[in-house]
């Protein structure tokens, strides 16, 4: 059986709750001075679905009263839910392959432990993929080099820390590499993998939101990963959040930046020095 196609323009959708105008204006503002993201036209039906799993958790009937206790309480415990729900992670080992044969020579030449910062870990597969490239270019350096990992979003933090994914998620990573740097699991643990201790332990996994008053860091960093997160935010929070990352970069550090990015018009702090590749001047 099939179902008739519904028009992109077409209101006219069957939905468990009223979403008007007004609910959708009132999401994008809440969402943009919390956590800076810019929420278009054409993510109306993913806010939609995603808030209203929220709804029916709650056992509530409409918007107005999902949004309405946000908007009054800052402190509000389903601030942390709401911002989950509405934050995209998608992400992949070794995503953007470019960057870490950049990454190797420039720690490389450093010869000494590194300081980095992932701004966007998401559930974990590119703070394990720095490690795993400072463990591969650092030598006796690498245990004493730290990666911090932070996100919005607590709950891809969790299965951040935990390490452990589908073998499918690193099939296409090169055997010698795969045998190094992960554990193959066993009995109920068929078919998932898990980043060995050496691993793990050069991360430490914190929430974080880039648009707080407040980073809660404690050095500057040697390179910064901020992929693909710019993209979510306009231009003003573009420029607002570039500014202070270069107060937490030392010079001649590294921005890694997301395939889409170009920072090259917003900020005067990093200058391109190769694709999607900034460093601190």
């Amino acid at each position: 059986m099939f179902d008739a196609v519904v028009a992109p323009g077409d209101t006219h959708i069957e939905r468990q709750f009223a979403f008007t105008e007004a609910d959708f204006r009132r999401v994008r503002a809440l969402i943009h001075a919390r956590a800076g993201i810019s929420l278009g036209e054409h993510k109306r039906e993913m806010v939609y679905s995603r808030l209203s799993r929220r709804l029916r958790s709650l056992r509530l009937t409409d918007f107005d009263s999902y949004l309405s206790p946000l908007e009054a309480r800052p402190d509000a415990p389903e601030w942390e839910a709401f911002v989950n729900a509405l934050t995209t992670n998608l992400t992949a080992f070794f995503r953007e392959p470019h960057h870490f044969p950049v990454l190797a020579e420039y720690v490389a030449k450093l010869n000494r432990p590194v300081n980095v910062w992932c701004s966007a870990a998401s559930t974990g597969e590119e703070p394990y993929t720095i490690a795993i490239t400072l463990l591969e270019a650092l030598g006796r350096h690498a245990a004493s080099s730290r990666v911090l990992a932070t996100d919005i979003d607590t709950q891809v933090l969790e299965r951040a820390r935990a390490g452990v994914y589908p073998a499918e998620r690193v099939a296409k990573m090169e055997p010698a590499r795969l045998q190094r740097f992960f554990l193959k699991g066993r009995g109920r643990q068929s078919g998932m993998v898990r980043v060995r201790p050496e691993v793990a332990e050069l991360i430490t996994f914190e929430p974080l939101n880039l648009l707080h008053e407040r980073w809660e860091l404690d050095k500057p960093f040697d390179v910064v990963f901020c992929r693909n997160v710019m993209i979510y935010f306009d231009k003003p929070t573009q420029a607002q959040i570039l500014q202070r990352l270069a107060r937490w970069t030392v010079k001649g550090g590294l921005l890694f930046a997301g395939h889409s990015e170009n920072f090259t018009y917003v900020t005067q702090d990093f200058q391109l020095r190769g694709q999607t590749v900034y460093e601190r001047v």
